[in-house]
Parts: structure tokens; sequence; C-alpha cells
């Protein structure tokens, strides 16, 4: 990674890993430090339960004469951490086709076009579509993101059914021999099963057109609005075939134990971190990367 996005990554946690060292500088080990240690993981929203079993078992390390000072315990919450997250990372190679699914205002346009780019930058030819008809905003949004990095976009009418803009992008994406289809949906969450008869009516108008193709269905979860933002995030998992989450906005301070209780929750891996305004503020997720700039090790 470029040292410039590796400096502001480390700048995302900067309010965490200030209050984890002053945790463990401490030089031993008691009760009143675990519960600091607790409540800090509960103010990073990574979750009561996801918590509780950590600190259970941290606990249980030093009973055992596993831990028997500061240091150790450190490294043993990390090893902990990464392994929770690691549980749940794919290798998923980039789907052919993409569709990306979420709540208004959770970054699915931003990370459309910063995808996009990254995609462009590798030599591939991309097409982004404006599943969203029904706000012009993101029409408009998804316009200047194709300008703004050289990438097609497709439109449709305003107010069009948004499925037949994608069976009319399917057709551009196979008769203009594009390698990879991104298509942004809309955010409305009404009813789960208005959103589930949208998505599904997508679904097969894509495995209709392109019944070959690698597709692959991602949800947008914004970071910086912690458990409220998961909380709704939920309705699209229990409603769409998700196979991965990217945690968009990481720009805030104090969030980022919310990917513990995401994949914990969803049971589904973190595939991208978005942060900045920059084409480039996108970064692959990396477990054990995350954890160390969390704690401060890097």
């Amino acid at each position: 990674m470029l040292n410039f996005i590796k400096e502001k990554v480390k700048k995302i946690y900067s309010a965490f890993t200030n209050k984890v060292n002053s945790i463990f500088s401490k030089d031993h080990i008691d009760d009143e430090l675990l519960k600091e240690l607790e409540v800090l993981l509960l103010s990073a929203d990574t979750g009561s339960k996801t918590t509780k079993r950590i600190i259970d078992s941290l606990k249980e390390a030093i009973d055992g004469k596993k831990i028997n000072n500061v240091l150790e315990l450190k490294q043993a919450l990390g090893g902990l951490l990464i392994s929770h997250l690691e549980q749940y990372t794919n290798q998923n190679k980039t789907p052919k086709v993409l569709l990306l699914v979420g709540i208004n205002g959770s970054g699915k346009t931003t990370f459309s076009g910063k995808f996009a780019y990254k995609l462009a930058s590798e030599g591939k030819k991309v097409l982004l579509v404006a599943g969203d008809t029904f706000r012009a905003a993101a029409i408009e949004q998804l316009s200047e993101w194709g300008k703004r990095i050289n990438v097609d976009v497709f439109i449709g009418k305003t107010n069009q059914d948004p499925a037949s803009v994608i069976f009319d992008s399917c057709v551009k994406f196979v008769n203009e021999g594009y390698d990879h289809l991104i298509i942004d949906t809309a955010g409305r969450v009404q009813t789960k099963i208005n959103l589930m008869n949208e998505l599904e009516k997508m679904r097969k108008i894509i495995n209709k057109k392109l019944p070959d193709e690698d597709i692959k269905t991602w949800l947008t979860i914004d970071s910086m609005l912690g458990q409220n933002s998961f909380e709704q995030a939920k309705i699209f998992n229990e409603v769409a075939s998700l196979n991965g989450i990217i945690l968009t906005k990481m720009d805030g301070t104090g969030k980022g134990g919310i990917v513990f209780s995401i994949t914990k929750e969803l049971k589904l891996p973190i595939l991208y971190i978005t942060f900045g305004e920059k084409v480039e503020d996108l970064k692959l997720f990396s477990p054990e990367e995350y954890v160390k700039n969390l704690l401060g090790e890097q």
C-alpha cells in the first residue's frame, strides 16, 4: 500500500489507538484494566456479544497463566481480533457483474466510482449503471464519477423501472465487450417485501441475460453511523443473497470496531474500506493490517 494511504488509514483509528496505548501502558493486569478495555471495545461499536467473548477469552487465558503481563495481554487481544475477522475472510476474485445494495447515503455511488477507477486503471473496460432511477441526484452523481474517471455510465429515463434499465445495460455489456458491469441500485428501505421484490427482479434479469457470468451482490455500510447503520443493513442481509461487505466513510474516529459486529452478525467478509474524497481512497481489507492499525502497532 502506498505510504500516503497508510498514513491516512492510521489517522482513522487515532482516537481508538490513543486509548489503547493508555490502557496498555499500565504496569500490571487488574480488573480495572480489563473493565477499561471492555468499555473501549464497546465504545468502538465492537458489539456486546463479541466484546464479551473477547473479554471472557482474555480472562480465561489470564487465569490459566497463559497471559502474565500487559504486553502479552495486548498480543492476545490482537490475536483474538485477527482470528475473528479471518473466519469470514474469503478470496473472492473481482466479479464480472456487481450489484451494489445499501441504504441511501451509505456510500454506494462513491464506492462504485472508486471501484470502477481501480478496475479501469488495471486496463479493464467498465460499464457503470445508474440503477437508482428515482433519485435524479444519484444519476447525476454517478454521471459525474464517469466523467471524472473516464468510464462509461449507462443511464435510463427518469422514473424508469430499474429492472428495465438493468436489462438494457446487460445488452450493452455483452454487445460492446465490457469486462465488468457495476450496478448502483436505489437505497430505499420501505418494506422488506418491496425491497425483496425489487432486488429479486433485478437478479432474475441479470441471471437470464448473463447466465454464464460471475455475479455478486455487495452491501455498503456507513461506518460513521455505527450500530444505527448496521441495524438498517440487516434488512438487506435478510432479503438479498449477499457475498460481502464494503465499509465506507472510514474517515471517522472511534467506530473501527464495527467490523467485528458486522462479521459476527452477518457472517460475511469485509472486502474493501473507503475513506476520503480521492479516487484512490479505496483499500482492500486485510484483517491483520486492520487490527494492527487499530491497536497502534503500525
